[in-house]
């Protein structure tokens, strides 16, 4: 009998958290309210991220005389925020942003506004382009356009609005899978 009680114990199964990620690879340790934390997602995102914001500024400065510009940029850095908000939620999204959307909206609204109406104070008509040359060690000469200050503010612009829809429709899903949540948790009980 005593070797019948000796059997070769079960081998154990995975921890029920053996999915998630063992190291951070985004800024925040909350979990997402939407669903468990992805490895994968997270790493794509931590790689894609810098090089999504960098094509967006190359397609903001190459937009005045190529395809792009400041809204076109603007998307593209959009996609990069909402990327880093699917991957680790609001506080990831938090955490990933200098400003506030509407802040970051502000900004783009004043700057725009301001470089289309500065030339009305010297006389010219509104949305004047004035150009400047000079000479840069590494690149050799460059023509800088005020319209660049323009597109800069469309740019912030678009990313401001994009990131007030993000946060407020991931605001309201994250709250409606926390009550789901909740009421499912209540339910076991």
């Amino acid at each position: 009998m005593a070797q019948d009680d000796e059997r070769v114990p079960a081998v154990p199964g995975p921890p029920d958290d053996w999915e998630a990620p063992r190291e951070r690879w985004l800024s925040t340790v909350v979990r997402p309210a939407f669903g468990p934390r992805s490895m994968l997602l997270e790493v794509v995102a931590r790689m894609l991220i810098p090089a999504i914001l960098v094509f967006s500024v190359y397609l903001l400065v190459a937009g005045h005389n190529r395809p792009g510009g400041g809204f076109a940029g603007g998307l593209v850095a959009s996609m990069a925020f909402v990327l880093r908000y699917v991957a680790g939620g609001r506080y990831e999204l938090a955490a990933g942003i200098p400003a506030r959307p509407p802040v970051i909206l502000a900004l783009g609204l004043l700057l725009s506004g301001g470089t289309a109406g500065a030339p009305l104070l010297f006389g010219e008509p509104i949305l004047r382009t004035h150009t400047w040359h000079f000479e840069l060690p590494v690149f050799g000469e460059v023509h800088l356009l005020s319209a660049l200050f323009f597109e800069i503010g469309v740019y912030l612009i678009v990313v401001g609005l994009v990131l007030s829809v993000v946060a407020a429709l991931g605001a309201r899903m994250e709250a409606e899978e926390e009550e789901t949540r909740a009421w499912g948790e209540g339910e076991v009980r």
